[in-house]
């Protein structure tokens, strides 16, 4: 082979080995369980024939592929920018059009009865990542018949905790719920630490007696509705943390291209300077304590600081699964790449000079 059709080879390598490195997708999915989200209820009551109004309601406004798609209500590049980047009326879609009927305003919502005070809070992580959860309940006079605001939702997270540990699949963690009655919401937001992706739930819950005509109670999807759902779904579903008995974590499969995966409202860039940082959310009020499978010692809760909920913990028990987790390799095998092919071409050139 000449060294001219040698430079060629290294150089068309280059550019395939860079391009395959720029595909490696992203997986990481999730949804609140306990108490039940909205779009895990309606998921759970079957896409093609819910059962309650809300339900029925939601998946005529949406489709049911949002529904089969019930675990990735999120915004690929939100980066702690949860405020700015997701409209008022919009935070139970985070902005995306794809989940609008998880935005109807109305107050039969399939529901989770809640009391105050100590409670144990799942998290189905279908592909399971390094980052923070933070809980915010609707303040006091909330009225679920009118778009869901920012401004009703109390200023700071009940609840803030980082790298919590997992339990057959899902993220299981403490803390005090506030003292309520009636109808309210909570508002759960899943910061990545190893990516600027965040997921977003609403649950809806009630503390003692409902104030208007019972509601239907919420129910999580089964394992069994998950499995069974899966090949409808446009998503990657990572493992449900039967691989790793010490973490919990499972493997991810080859990632997704689902259109839901790419943000919210048309945003494609983030302002911070890197994910998990420069956002606007602050400290919760209450400590978390995270419940581990595992004998390591679980991450301690965030604490009382401006810190967004993107901020990084230990990440002892959670495997860092999906594409965008291996960002930094990627820049890194990207730059080998190219000074391997550099100094192919180099070495040629200074041996035809010769």
């Amino acid at each position: 082979m000449t060294s001219r059709r040698s430079a060629a080879v290294v150089t068309a390598g280059t550019v395939l080995a860079l391009s395959g490195l720029s595909a490696v997708p992203a997986s990481a999915h999730g949804s609140m369980t306990d108490p039940v989200s909205r779009v895990s209820a309606c998921y759970a009551e079957g896409p093609e024939s819910p059962k309650s109004a809300a339900c029925k309601a939601a998946v005529a406004a949406s489709g049911t592929q949002a529904f089969y798609d019930w675990n990735a209500v999120n915004i690929a590049n939100a980066a702690g920018q949860h405020r700015r980047l997701i409209p008022d009326g919009k935070l139970c879609s985070a902005g995306n059009d794809k989940y609008r009927g998880l935005d109807l305003a109305r107050a039969d919502w399939p529901a989770s009865r809640l009391d105050s005070g100590a409670h144990t809070f799942r998290y189905k992580g279908t592909a399971p990542h390094k980052g923070s959860f933070e809980l915010y309940v609707t303040k006091d006079g909330y009225d679920p018949s009118k778009p869901l605001k920012w401004s009703d939702l109390e200023a700071k997270p009940f609840l803030t905790v980082t790298d919590p540990g997992m339990q057959n699949g899902d993220y299981v963690f403490q803390g005090t719920v506030p003292k309520k009655s009636g109808r309210h919401l909570i508002y759960s937001i899943w910061q990545r630490s190893d990516s600027p992706e965040a997921f977003y739930t609403c649950s809806d819950v009630v503390f003692g007696q409902d104030g208007g005509s019972p509601a239907p109670s919420a129910s999580a999807p089964t394992d069994q509705q998950i499995e069974d759902g899966a090949d409808q779904s446009s998503v990657e579903h990572g493992g449900h943390g039967d691989d790793d008995p010490a973490t919990g974590a499972g493997h991810t499969g080859a990632g997704h291209t689902d259109a839901g995966h790419t943000g919210a409202a048309g945003t494609g860039t983030a302002e911070a300077g890197s994910a998990g940082t420069g956002g606007e959310g602050t400290g919760g009020e209450g400590t978390a304590a995270p419940v581990s499978s595992s004998s390591a010692p679980a991450a301690p809760a965030t604490p009382n600081a401006p810190a967004p909920a993107g901020a990084s913990g230990s990440g002892a028990e959670l495997a860092e699964t999906g594409g965008d987790a291996g960002t930094p390799y990627l820049a890194i095998g990207g730059a080998a790449v190219l000074a391997v092919g550099a100094a192919v071409l180099f070495g040629t050139a200074r041996r035809r000079r010769a």
